[in-house]
């Protein structure tokens, strides 16, 4: 049904309304590159570069009405912020009624007509999405003093000397210098041999200008003539590897994936230093809490070490007065032992000579009884 109603609208207008969407999305891609949106907003964002039909609602253009909407959304507010306006940044899971109340708002105070109902734009594509943004992108060139200036036209002469020294003009010549060998079975088209061919039917059609050319060549013949030799029809030019242009042309795309890469490589590192920071500060500062808490054992293990080193001093100091007095006993041990048994053999024949005196006597008065 809405298909239908707009479809109404543009064969009111004419036939050609609702090609005109075309062209105002062509011109506002213009404005936006003029105000580097590039940098201001897709790398910022991390979006893809808009084509030269995003925001126009065709059968023949892609629609996606969630990104399309959120892309419409973050450029608005950023066109507005140019015009030295406040708008916060949408985010994609912020209210769209809100925000695009907000936008027409901002719209009607910078002197747009709004003569549309807001739901228009929930679509995120559409003529009423295209002439927002190109709206405020007209505002933003005007607050950054942009003047659009009259085209400079070269003049014949300059076209005809520039067409004459350019050397990338591809002339028979060159075909015939870069155009690749063919096959030896293939059947190789002469091109003398057709410019020759050429040139005979000029003359022939130049000396019978009052005849009328008819042709008598069957359109089936020809037909299956035409498909015979199309595949032989080709021309490749291989580039040339000294080109310099090919060259610059590399090294400025080089340096632009340079530059993408460092910026979303220095964002990284930005934030893992920013996260290794936070986490030495937490470390730092539970170090010292485990050190406060545990002071006082640390003073007692100390202590306890002090106590301990002073028991092993007097343990090796009696240590070695033991060892000393072991090997004096061991040097004294074997001279007791001999006197001990001098001492012990005395001793048995003092106690032999005694019993025998003692026997004796007693004979003796046993005799004298």
């Amino acid at each position: 049904m809405a298909d239908e109603g707009r479809r109404g609208e543009d064969e009111e207008r004419g036939p050609g309304a609702q090609f005109s969407v075309f062209g105002v999305m062509e011109d506002l891609l213009d404005k936006l590159k003029l105000l580097d949106y590039e940098e201001e907003v897709l790398i910022k964002h991390n979006m893809k570069p808009l084509s030269r039909h995003y925001f126009v609602a065709s059968p023949y253009t892609v629609l996606n009405p969630g990104e399309q909407f959120y892309m419409f959304s973050v450029i608005s507010a950023w066109l507005i912020t140019l015009c030295g306006r406040e708008f916060e940044t949408p985010q994609e899971h912020d209210d769209p009624n809100a925000i695009v109340s907000n936008i027409l708002s901002h719209l009607r105070a910078l002197g747009g007509l709004v003569d549309f109902p807001p739901s228009k734009l929930k679509s995120g594509s559409g003529e009423h999405v295209c002439y927002v943004v190109d709206r405020l992108a007209e505002e933003a060139l005007k607050s950054r003093a942009f003047i659009w200036k009259k085209p400079v036209y070269p003049s014949e002469e300059l076209e005809e000397e520039s067409v004459i020294e350019d050397d990338a003009e591809l002339t028979l010549s060159k075909v015939e210098e870069i155009t690749e060998e063919p096959d030896e079975e293939e059947d190789v088209i002469d091109l003398e041999e057709l410019k020759t061919r050429a040139n005979q039917n000029e003359e022939a059609a130049g000396a019978r200008p009052e005849m009328i050319l008819e042709s008598v060549t069957d359109s089936a013949e020809w037909n299956l003539e035409v498909e015979r030799v199309l595949p032989q029809l080709r021309v490749t030019i291989r580039s040339d590897i000294k080109d310099w242009r090919i060259h610059v042309s590399q090294m400025h795309q080089h340096q632009e994936g340079i530059k993408t890469s460092l910026k979303e490589a220095t964002g990284y590192l930005d934030k893992l230093l920013e996260e290794i920071s936070k986490t030495q500060e937490k470390v730092g500062s539970r170090e010292k809490y485990i050190n406060s808490q545990l002071e006082h054992l640390i003073t007692d293990y100390r202590n306890a070490q002090s106590k301990l080193s002073e028991a092993k001093d007097l343990y090796q100091q009696g240590s070695g007065g033991v060892t000393e007095r072991t090997r004096t006993l061991a040097e004294v041990k074997p001279n007791l032992t001999q006197k001990h048994t001098h001492i012990h053999i005395q001793t048995m024949q003092s106690i032999s000579v005694n019993a025998n005196t003692d026997h004796a006597d007693n004979c003796t008065s046993d005799r004298g009884g």
